[in-house]
């Protein structure tokens, strides 16, 4: 495969301004961005992109070998230029073909391995968000609203929003390499088919039409690498200068189903890579002109990938989306704040001080304190079984800024956080995180045990410390004596407990 590379010269190892780097683990390709941030703004070192089409013939939701095989190896490419870049300022996120797949894992684990940092499975809306963010970044910071659209290989995200905000996300199930599979399977170009091809993306695009049509923008803006090979074809033939519009993109219509096959394409500006899936492209862009009223479209170069970035050094500078949507679910769900506090900083509390015997990261730390914090929501439902609804809620809602993975996990937190354990808990669950996940679990509902005293004037007290699959826990005996209940329910916690592999036993320690 032919490996583009666009490398801005720089001293990538001289300076003390911090190195980022956001990997997007595209349906067609694979995207790199190694990038500096100088006064407040991302300078590319490195952007790399190749087509490894790890979205092609997924049927039946499983990702072939082959795929498989091309990902990995594109990512050890990459991950030579990862060597200067921390660990915790590489964000690697997989998009619609790693969403549908449901033997990820074979992908998701060697490929950590060869990266050193996880790799994020993001939700459609969660992609759509990242896109605004990338192009938001590289366009004139004006008042206008925007439409963003950005085809990618299985999927389309659509984006209404003004500067840096995105106000309504949409992302649809149509994508240049899906489609090109499903409507050109064999490669051959007919009429019949562009016109079905393009009737199907009609019909999925009208179902956010009320909401996306041309009243409620401005201006369009496109991000994707296919619309940027459209304009380019549209540009090379002269019809335009920059951008695309609905007369030029009649044109191309016209002059790909003058070919019989993709490898009859003979277009000038026309990339190998986007040959066998710019006729499906072309067909979706149609469609989005048509049911949207897009008479004209720019380009930015701005992407995922920027968007990434960008969301990266939020979270690094204390600017996290994360904290703002927990919130935000805090005050839809009417959650007693000082309660879910409480149970957050005890979960802290006991986090920090077994992290380096159980292996808990900074980032497992944070997903256990915003579960924490979010223990209650289902109460808002019904209290019988609040944690059940509350599962579901964190699981099935729109969470900016979290991943499948990240949602998954808190589900599961909150799940078994009381009561009897489910038989499912760890399903889905990757084997070499249900361990951590045990122990995670074991933390919060010790946690949520511990907030009926924590709501006493008297602060309880106490250190923790862990061992293989043994926690044990210190409390002054003036604190027992003063709050006997919940050493009780502790005791009366242990066969759940147990079930997750952690013995907990509690010490009095002499005031």
């Amino acid at each position: 495969m032919k490996l583009d590379l666009s490398v801005i010269p720089t001293e990538t190892d001289s300076g003390s301004d911090p190195v980022y780097a956001a990997i997007d683990i595209g349906s067609n390709s694979f995207h790199l961005i190694v990038a500096r941030l100088e006064h407040g703004e991302i300078r590319p070192l490195h952007v790399l992109a190749e087509k490894v089409q790890l979205g092609k013939e997924l049927k039946n939701h499983l990702l072939t070998s082959e795929a498989i095989d091309r990902g990995l190896v594109c990512l050890e490419r990459f991950q030579q230029l990862l060597s200067s870049v921390k660990p915790t300022q590489i964000r690697a996120v997989g998009t619609n073909a790693l969403r549908q797949a449901w033997n990820r894992n074979e992908f998701t684990e060697p490929a950590e391995a060869i990266l050193g940092a996880p790799v994020e499975v993001i939700y459609g809306r969660e992609e759509a968000r990242l896109v605004y963010l990338g192009v938001a970044h590289t366009l004139s910071d004006d008042e206008k609203s925007r439409l963003v659209v950005d085809i990618g290989g299985g999927s389309t995200e659509f984006i209404l929003g003004q500067r840096f905000e995105p106000r309504r996300l949409e992302s649809l199930q149509l994508g240049c390499v899906s489609y090109s599979d499903r409507f050109f399977s064999d490669g051959k170009i007919t009429k019949e088919r562009f016109v079905k091809a393009y009737d199907q993306a009609s019909l999925e695009i009208s179902h956010i039409r009320r909401n996306f049509k041309h009243s409620h923008w401005a201006e369009a803006v496109g991000s994707s690498g296919t619309l940027q090979a459209i304009e380019l074809l549209i540009t090379s033939a002269g019809w335009r200068s920059e951008g695309i519009d609905a007369k030029s993109l009649k044109k191309l219509r016209k002059a790909l189903l003058s070919f019989d096959s993709f490898e009859d394409i003979d277009l000038e500006g026309l990339n190998e890579r986007r040959r066998g899936v710019i006729t499906a492209g072309v067909a979706i862009t149609s469609a989005i002109f048509d049911v949207l009223g897009v008479d004209t479209m720019r380009t930015s170069a701005g992407a995922l990938r920027e968007g990434v970035i960008y969301d990266l050094m939020g979270r690094l500078r204390h600017e996290d989306v994360r904290e703002r949507t927990i919130q935000a679910m805090q005050q839809r769900y009417s959650v007693d704040i000082a309660t879910a506090e409480t149970v957050g900083l005890y979960a802290r509390h006991l986090a920090s001080q077994t992290a380096s015997s159980w292996s808990l990261s900074d980032s497992d730390i944070e997903l256990l304190v915003w579960s924490a914090r979010l223990h209650e929501i289902g109460i808002a439902i019904s209290q019988k079984h609040y944690n059940r609804h509350a599962a579901y809620v964190v699981e099935n809602s729109d969470m900016p800024g979290f991943s499948q993975g990240d949602q998954l996990t808190m589900s599961r937190l909150l799940r078994g956080h009381r009561g009897k354990l489910p038989s499912y808990l760890f399903d889905d669950i990757p084997n070499k995180q249900r361990d951590k996940l045990a122990r995670m679990l074991a933390i919060l509902r010790l946690a949520v045990i511990l907030k009926h005293a924590g709501t006493s004037n008297v602060q309880p007290t106490f250190t923790a410390n862990a061992k293989d699959n043994k926690l044990k826990v210190h409390f002054s005996e003036r604190w027992q004596d003063e709050f006997p209940l919940t050493i009780w329910e502790i005791s009366e916690s242990k066969p759940a407990f147990e079930k997750l592999g952690v013995k907990v036993k509690v010490s009095k320690d002499l005031d």
